[in-house]
């Protein structure tokens, strides 16, 4: 795993292929478990689960167990999750269990009874006297892993080395800052452990291209042709028009009009639909709500500019009303911020003004054609009306998830099982439309040494 990695960001713009040991080679996922996944920025969870000094939660990945504990109003420490003994976790994460939550005010290994502050310094040893003096602070103490928080979130970063958190996420960091995200709550969220590798489930969620194959019955409302551009680690993709090269406007959200001779009626059609079948998510129940009076506040004939200025306006209104503020955002951000991202490795987030809907996806145990995959959706609530929510493990149905997530889910494993085929030449990623994938290909080669995209020509 050495080949040198040629591909440019520009190249991107070309026909490209990739080959598809990333998915299906357990040498590949092993590898990744020294060449990846302790050298990236990485979720732990959404900050406001941490409430009280001395919450922790787990965070699992790959062969690494991490506890991330609250030390102060503002401040976090991360360890590894293992005794410097004898190797025993401090925490026991059963593989069944998405994580693991408490309150600690120091953590006690159940082997041997040593004992560790939130410091991760060691407060107690049985016996000490008998390693004749070799027992150092830094051989007894815990390992720290590097935490910061950023848009509401909790990242963690096993190498000591690392870059910043903030010049890991670059100009995506900088863009969806805007949506002020640490002020969203979670509405709900799932977790399953799903038959594909992570980055085959991972994929299905990183372009619309696949909307006309896999979501039809959204046909009916609106147009899904998308653009798609790399932003150095990470990249970002929107809705477009055809012959028209990455057209960065307000259409390029999902917060746009639909197709049909009335705005005012093809608006709060496709807005309710991808509601509904998104699980009540990738949009607000006010958002819906206001859509629903369009074709009685605006006269006929209103254009489509017309009748989304109105409709924001008016749901920003209705939302101040029940105490839900709306972030200022420049125009020139909402477009170029588009509509979904990718965050480098395992990360995906639609955004909204007032919400997201997001995914994360991770390896599961040894086996590349398994993962554990989670959705969830975030929201402003008014102060206090958050609902409570907890990680539920969920069946992959269209009653647990909703008809969309339910359809995208009766792709994945089967686009793992093709993959093997011996009929399979290699992807055709869509150079327009799905370069978030080859520019994710691309960078995942630099990390890994192997399976950099390369021209078709």
């Amino acid at each position: 795993m050495n080949k040198p990695v040629n591909i440019a960001e520009e190249d991107l713009t070309e026909p490209l292929t990739y080959p598809v040991e990333a998915f299906l080679s357990r040498d590949y996922a092993q590898a990744e478990k020294d060449r990846l996944w302790p050298k990236v920025w990485q979720v732990v969870e959404r900050v406001e689960d941490f409430k009280e000094v001395g919450d922790f939660v787990t965070y699992n990945i790959a062969d690494d167990s991490i506890i991330v504990i609250k030390t102060g109003e503002a401040s976090f420490n991360a360890f590894q999750n293992v005794c410097p003994h004898r190797g025993r976790q401090l925490i026991d994460t059963p593989d069944d269990a998405h994580s693991v939550r408490g309150n600690r005010r120091n953590f006690v290994c159940g082997f041997h009874g040593w004992t560790f502050d939130t410091e991760g310094n060691n407060i107690y040893v049985l016996d000490p006297q008998d390693w004749k003096g070799a027992l150092t602070p830094d051989r007894t103490c815990l390992s720290r892993v590097k935490v910061d928080t950023w848009s509401g979130w909790l990242w963690i970063n096993m190498d000591s080395g690392c870059e910043p958190l903030v010049d890991f996420l670059g100009r995506a960091g900088e863009l969806l800052s805007h949506f002020e995200m640490d002020r969203m709550r979670y509405k709900w969220r799932k977790w399953v452990v799903y038959p594909s590798n992570w980055k085959t489930a991972l994929e299905a969620f990183m372009e619309p291209y696949h909307v006309a194959g896999t979501h039809t019955q959204l046909l009916a409302h609106a147009e899904y042709y998308a653009y798609s551009a790399a932003y150095d680690l990470h990249g970002v993709s929107g809705f477009d028009q055809k012959g028209l090269e990455a057209k960065m406007s307000e259409g390029s959200t999902v917060t746009r009009a639909g197709k049909g001779d009335d705005p005012r009626v093809s608006t709060y059609e496709l807005i309710r639909e991808n509601y509904e079948t998104l699980n009540h998510a990738a949009s607000t129940q006010t958002l819906v709500e206001a859509a629903s009076r369009l074709k009685d506040e605006l006269p006929e004939g209103a254009s489509a500019p017309e009748v989304i200025a109105h409709w924001l306006k008016s749901a920003k209104a209705d939302d101040a009303a029940r105490g839900v503020a709306w972030p200022e955002i420049p125009p020139a951000v909402v477009a170029e911020a588009g509509l979904a991202w990718h965050i480098f490795p395992n990360m995906s987030v639609l955004q909204g003004i007032t919400f997201a809907l997001c995914y994360r996806t991770r390896p599961f145990g040894d086996d590349p054609n398994m993962c554990i995959f989670e959705s969830y959706a975030i929201e402003r609530y008014p102060e206090g009306a958050e609902p409570a929510t907890e990680w539920e493990c969920a069946e992959p149905t269209a009653e647990n998830w909703g008809a969309i997530l339910a359809q995208d889910f009766s792709n994945m494993r089967w686009v793992q099982k093709g993959m093997k085929s011996r009929g399979f030449r290699g992807p055709l990623p869509n150079p327009h439309q799905e370069r978030k994938i080859t520019n994710f290909h691309r960078n995942l080669a630099k990390f890994m040494g192997t399976g950099e995209p390369r021209l078709l020509k």
